[in-house]
């Protein structure tokens, strides 16, 4: 079977998929929308969360997010994706899991305790309000998230998209053309680390990656610009957001830290811990 044969068989299959997509209203819920940090936890109880999500019987501790915002991979991530920060995504995957209890250290958040504080200093706040000293709860762990890479790499060449378009000819080969062009591998690769306060000893670290393939302007092979009951369905899936393919790098990262803590043994060291140290150096 030649490649002409081979890739009119495969738009075809494209065409007949797309050929079920209907113009709909507004989704609340839609499962085109999620990203792998999905559905909602209040206390220990969860719903609607990945049935991919590693958990835990019981929490280990408690627990705050720390971002590095100076950072470049910050900068990237708020500036050139405008995405929210990674703590509001990793601080839903957390507490879903159960293998910690997640304690507010954002400036922002920090800076709303000390105004109802302040209100309470100042005679405002109504009796009972309970907003005294001695309430907040210590962190007993930190984490430290980072996107490590995160880029968009061609799929189908240019060279062989034109190949394969000139098999076609017409219209949809010179689409097909301009498809092997747009065709996107998003990737991402997130680290972790993890850190006790109180000693200031690194308990563990783990990366995650994800990476996910937009076929781009297939849509417009089988429909015009408004046909949104042909292929134009896939627009959806062409445009997926960068930020669904770096959530899920971290929900991996963080699979991976709860694996490795299911295991967790202390570092040792014959006399403690910063107390010399085994490896001696000359007179």
């Amino acid at each position: 079977m030649t490649i002409a044969k081979l890739t009119l068989l495969g738009l075809t299959a494209i065409a007949l998929l797309s050929s079920s997509c209907v113009e709909t209203g507004m989704q609340m819920g839609s499962q085109s929308a999620k990203t792998a940090a999905t559905g909602s936890a209040a206390g220990s109880s969860t719903s609607g969360e990945s049935s991919a999500l590693e958990k835990c019987a019981a929490p280990l501790g408690t627990i705050s997010l720390i971002e590095n915002q100076s950072a470049g991979w910050y900068t990237i991530l708020t500036n050139e994706y405008r995405l929210p920060p990674t703590a509001n995504l990793l601080r839903l995957l957390i507490q879903q899991s159960n293998c910690f209890v997640v304690v507010e250290r954002s400036a922002a958040g920090m800076n709303a305790m000390s105004r109802e504080r302040a209100l309470q200093e100042s005679g405002e706040m109504r009796q009972g309000s309970n907003f005294g000293k001695g309430q907040m709860v210590s962190s007993d762990y930190a984490l430290y998230p980072e996107i490590v890479f995160s880029e968009d790499t061609g799929g189908m060449s240019g060279a062989v998209g034109s190949v394969i378009g000139g098999m076609i000819g017409g219209h949809a080969g010179a689409l097909v053309s301009s498809a092997g062009v747009n065709t996107k591998t998003r990737e991402a690769s997130a680290l972790l680390t993890m850190i006790d306060n109180r000693s200031s000893v690194q308990i563990a670290a783990a990366e995650g990656s994800a990476s996910k393939t937009d076929i781009g302007g297939f849509g417009s092979v089988f429909g015009g610009a408004g046909n949104v009951a042909g292929g134009g369905g896939l627009g959806g899936y062409t445009n997926t957001p960068q930020g669904k393919v770096i959530a899920a790098a971290f929900m991996d990262a963080y699979n991976n830290i709860v694996r490795s803590l299911r295991n967790y043994k202390a570092q040792e060291i014959k006399g403690g811990l910063g107390k010399g140290g085994q490896l001696k150096v000359g007179n």
